[in-house]
């Protein structure tokens, strides 16, 4: 007889005829224990190998990866690149449409909501429901750039809105374009005001620091310029404050798409958010173009 123990053959000889007797028998009932015990113990040991093991090509991936942030040529961003130990998350009431840094005219949605309930009861400032009105309001009263006083294009899209702002043209031209002001409606509602929370960048850009960064005093500003013989002014802003926080003047520029930077020292309130702005002007006009970015104040 011939018997198959756990998929492998054994041969065996003399222990199943008459003759072998009871002793015989004995002895194959021990050797067929034993075989079988020999040959489950490696096959068990293989089973636990494998569920042990790692395998190299599915493990995670400890590559470098990328990160959302600052899409090129705009000074606002869908999310902070920073982790959440290095940058603490902002409370949602204090960003526009989760994400947006709120540069002017609110701090934060619990301002929003009141001036909703003011116009709501009386009407007032109803200026906040129009794009072009706050972000020439943002431009002349806030920034202080009195000759940037036209709207040259504007694009509204639900809740999003990019408005053109600029100078006049000389001899009655086309008003050439200062910045491309991003607004985005604060809170809920359709009566939700229009809130700043940057600008978009075409030949001048302001990319350092990233937008929303935690950022100290002094802090180093940086972007990109094409122009010939320019000169850059760096200002440090805050939402209530009629003066600027900390101002850098000037910084001699030029090139086609030209790094430029500059450091700045500011007083600031720790947690609270600014608006670093940075211009260019003198050929035509004081202020030609602009651009700004938000950041806040580390604690």
């Amino acid at each position: 007889m011939k018997p198959l123990v756990a998929g492998a053959r054994i041969v065996t000889r003399g222990v199943t005829d008459g003759r072998a007797g009871r002793a015989g028998r004995a002895r194959w009932a021990r050797w067929a224990r034993w075989a079988r015990w020999a040959l489950a113990v490696p096959a068990a040991l293989g089973l636990l190998a494998g569920a042990c093991g790692t395998d190299p090509g599915t493990g995670p991936d400890n590559g470098p990866g990328t990160s959302p942030g600052t899409s090129p040529g705009t000074n606002t961003a869908t999310a902070p690149r920073s982790s959440p130990a290095a940058t603490p998350t902002p409370s949602a009431g204090s960003l526009v449409a989760g994400r947006y840094q709120p540069l002017w005219p609110f701090t934060d949605e619990k301002q929003a909501r009141d001036w909703q309930e003011s116009y709501r009861s009386g009407g007032h400032q109803p200026w906040h429901l129009d794009a072009e009105r706050t972000a020439l309001s943002f431009t002349q009263g806030y920034l202080g750039f009195t000759g940037v006083d036209q709207v040259v294009e504007r694009t509204v899209t639900g809740a999003d809105a990019r408005v053109s702002v600029g100078i006049r043209g000389e001899g009655g031209g086309r008003p050439g374009i200062a910045a491309v002001v991003h607004l985005v409606r604060f809170g809920t509602g359709p009566d939700a005001p229009w809130e700043v929370v940057g600008t978009d960048d075409t030949t001048f850009s302001l990319t350092t620091p990233r937008y929303g960064a935690l950022v100290s005093s002094p802090v180093t500003v940086g972007g990109t310029i094409t122009g010939v013989d320019e000169s850059v002014r760096v200002q440090v802003r805050a939402t209530g404050s009629a003066r600027p926080l900390g101002e850098r003047c000037c910084v001699s520029a030029g090139g086609d798409d030209a790094p430029w930077s500059a450091t700045v020292t500011f007083q600031a309130a720790p947690g609270s958010t600014l608006t670093l702005v940075a211009s260019t002007g003198g050929h035509v006009a004081e202020v030609e173009r602009f651009a700004v970015t938000g950041v806040r104040v580390a604690r």
